[in-house]
């Protein structure tokens, strides 16, 4: 049985985006995913990856003046925050948050703790970080029940 923890190397950005869509893959609605990681670590990156997995063929960037982007797809609809630019965690009531979490969604969220207490906890938590000497180390951390059958099934496969 795999732990509720996933660590890798990841040397490119294709092993990024695999690692991304090993877990798109899987997914389903109602799933929350925390990403983590200094400025150009690899977040965008890591939901292009899922994006594309799922079926996304359209330009994916981050969301840094937008706070979200939505990308309906067939499956369900993936929402894309990135609160890096987040002044106050007022912001997130004043664009709506509540609308965004439901369980019919994906949702996609980048600098998670500067949206706290407002977002729910996370189904699953990305960790990405510089490796030596150009790749990164990636850490997928199951939150939930959800996200341990979630990481178990698109990590063995």
């Amino acid at each position: 049985m795999v732990d509720k923890q996933y660590t890798s190397v990841l040397p490119d950005d294709a092993a990024t985006l695999a690692l991304a869509a090993a877990v798109a893959r899987v997914c389903t609605a109602g799933l929350t995913v925390y990403l983590h990681g200094e400025l150009g670590a690899g977040k965008t990156t890591w939901v292009r990856g899922f994006l594309h997995a799922l079926g996304y063929a359209g330009r994916v960037k981050s969301p840094t003046y937008t706070l979200v982007e939505s990308y309906p797809l067939a499956t369900h609809q993936v929402f894309h925050f990135d609160l890096y630019r987040l002044n106050d965690v007022e912001e997130l009531e004043y664009m709506g948050i509540r609308d965004y979490l439901r369980d019919d969604v994906v949702c996609l969220i980048e600098w998670p703790e500067r949206g706290q207490p407002l977002l729910p906890p996370p189904d699953i938590d990305v960790w990405l970080e510089y490796g030596e000497p150009d790749g990164r180390l990636a850490r997928v951390v199951a939150g939930s029940d959800k996200g341990r059958a979630l990481l178990q099934q698109s990590m063995v496969e």
